[in-house]
């Protein structure tokens, strides 16, 4: 039986997001595999890797537009697998884990990977798949390296990888591996006039507009949710700015598709990871987050398809959300259309059918 072994770094939840789904898509549809998960970062620099995520983390949420540079920088180079230097601790903990699990396939969920199995495999005992998180801007990061195999989200970015040189047949657009539990979930029915619309609005972002965001949506005539994961301070604050008004603030939850297959509505940023769940969910979105460089495609995907929208100020949000629900909520029907025709809420398991025939 085939050994699969799958790589993710925690820089973005993205990442992460992806090689969940992958590990729980192939539980499913091949549970004789073998398969290891590893965040080989983590896992070389220990201490330090997480001092440099939560910086990372910290530029792209506060200062997006500074990252935009770097992102920018990263797609111009032609030749990133020669600046990998500082890469040696990552690559001989690498080697260890080859020489030890022995893969038949290596999934990576996070660009490096790639140009260090070419080094450390020259003559490419394994095969090598690449699934991109981003959709539209697709850094060149991503498809310059040397893989058998390109999993793209959407056609959309089947078409930026194309374009960058790779051939057609290496390209593959199963959709995004979400969670397999969001083809299981039914979806919700329409809002109607004896039950007010329910809105999700997820705070992993922007938190400085989080609480006034928060407490205008709270005096709307909406079924209101609020997740704010593990920051207790931020549910302090969310709770004191809504008040009595009856508002559900959650903390961290596995829950996720079944809130999103739920909700008519989501609010929060244009990550890779939740606006692909809410693809596959088929919510539409309000995007009120975006990082300059690979959330812009996203975001673009939402505007474009006409699946949702994009409102930054509180009061560009909440003015959003009382118009998408007007008039029987005609442009929230139109918005669930759109959104619904992208939905590919099986990807996960079409991708673990796709590995086990490599």
């Amino acid at each position: 039986m085939k050994r699969i072994l799958i790589l993710t770094a925690g820089y973005g939840e993205g990442h992460n997001s992806a090689a969940r789904g992958i590990q729980s898509g192939l539980a499913r549809r091949a549970p004789a595999a073998q398969i290891e998960c590893h965040d080989l970062f983590a896992e070389t620099f220990g201490r330090p890797n997480e001092w440099v995520r939560k910086g990372y983390l910290t530029l792209i949420n506060k200062w997006p537009r500074s990252w935009g540079m770097v992102y920018r920088w990263l797609d111009r180079k032609k030749e990133f697998d020669r600046n990998l230097a500082w890469f040696r601790p990552l690559k001989r903990r690498f080697a260890d884990v080859l020489q030890r699990f022995q893969p038949d396939i290596v999934v990576s969920v996070f660009p490096p990977y790639p140009y260090l199995l070419r080094q450390i495999q020259p003559e490419r005992m394994s095969k090598s798949v690449v699934v991109v998180t981003d959709s539209i801007t697709v850094n060149a990061i991503w498809y310059r390296s040397a893989a058998d195999a390109f999993l793209v989200p959407n056609e959309q970015s089947a078409a930026v990888v194309r374009a960058g040189g790779v051939a057609s047949d290496k390209i593959y657009a199963f959709g995004f591996p979400v969670n397999p539990r969001f083809a299981d979930l039914p979806r919700r029915e329409p809002p109607s006039a004896t039950q007010p619309p329910r809105v999700l609005y997820m705070i992993n972002a922007g938190t400085r507009r989080a609480p006034e965001i928060t407490r205008r949506l709270s005096q709307l005539e909406v079924d209101l949710t609020v997740t704010v994961g593990r920051d207790k301070k931020l549910r302090r604050t969310i709770e004191q700015a809504v008040g009595e008004s009856r508002v559900s603030v959650v903390g961290w939850t596995d829950q996720l598709p079944e809130l999103l297959c739920h909700s008519h509505l989501l609010i929060g940023k244009a990550g890779g990871a939740t606006v692909q769940e809410a693809i596959a969910a088929g919510c539409p979105m309000i995007i009120n987050h975006i990082v300059s460089g690979q959330e812009e495609g996203n975001a673009q995907l939402i505007v474009e398809t006409r699946s949702g929208e994009i409102a930054y100020e509180p009061a560009e949000v909440a003015a959003q959300v009382q118009r998408v629900f007007a008039d029987h909520a005609k442009l929230w029907r139109e918005w669930a259309r759109n959104i619904g025709a992208l939905s590919r809420p099986a990807a996960s398991l079409e991708i673990a059918d796709f590995l086990m025939t490599l």
